[in-house]
């Protein structure tokens, strides 16, 4: 059943005040037809993520409009060199990010990654890992994932993933492998349930790209 814009409204405001790390009486909410936007001023830059993370749990929400703003941070004068450094730092304390794998670049607080690694779960673990440093005001992932292994297999592997994610009904999910590649198509439940199967999917060696072209139920 299609949820009203209040009902919508009403869900996500909800939803921001049980997520522990956002000050949900500062982001403002509006739904329409699905769409929700997201406005307020926010107190650094994984707070706004976190937001938009929470927002995209909650179902019926088709489409996220960010329209929310960083506070001035009180970094006292910290400079996009030190903020280079504590990321560089933070990934070379990490396990799962390859040492040397990840070049890091900022400017105005914004860090750009860049550099190649084995797998997605590392991928996301470089991202996560500078996304809380004080100073940023974003992330800009650029890491590629190497292949290796054939792909030739990857179809059946991702299949009996999604059936092992207990997803509601797998056969709506389509899976599509051209080389590195791989395209989901079909119909999800849930933005959770679409998340399921990406992850899915990126859990599979080798694969480079991830096509999201799975439409929400309504």
């Amino acid at each position: 059943m299609k949820k009203s814009d209040s009902q919508l409204q009403h869900d996500v405001i909800e939803e921001l005040k049980w997520e522990p790390s956002v000050h949900a009486n500062e982001i403002g909410v509006e739904a329409k037809d699905g769409v929700v936007t997201l406005s307020g001023e926010v107190h650094n830059f994984a707070e706004k993520w976190n937001a938009e993370r929470a927002a995209q749990r909650v179902s019926g929400v088709n489409a996220l409009a960010v329209a929310m703003t960083l506070k001035s941070q009180g970094t006292g004068g910290r400079t996009d060199a030190d903020i280079a450094r504590s990321a560089e730092q933070v990934l070379g304390w990490s396990t799962s990010v390859p040492e040397g794998a990840i070049k890091v670049m900022v400017e105005n607080g914004f860090i750009t990654l860049k550099g190649s690694v084995g797998w997605q779960y590392q991928r996301l673990a470089a991202a996560a890992s500078v996304r809380f440093l004080m100073g940023v005001t974003g992330v800009s992932d650029l890491i590629t994932i190497k292949p290796t292994i054939s792909m030739s297999a990857v179809k059946d592997d991702i299949d009996v993933a999604l059936k092992r994610a207990a997803i509601a009904d797998a056969k709506k999910i389509h899976v599509t492998v051209s080389g590195s590649d791989i395209t989901l198509s079909g119909k999800v439940q849930s933005w959770a349930e679409r998340e399921t199967a990406i992850n899915a999917a990126w859990a599979t060696p080798g694969v480079q790209h991830v096509h999201d072209k799975m439409a929400l139920e309504v």
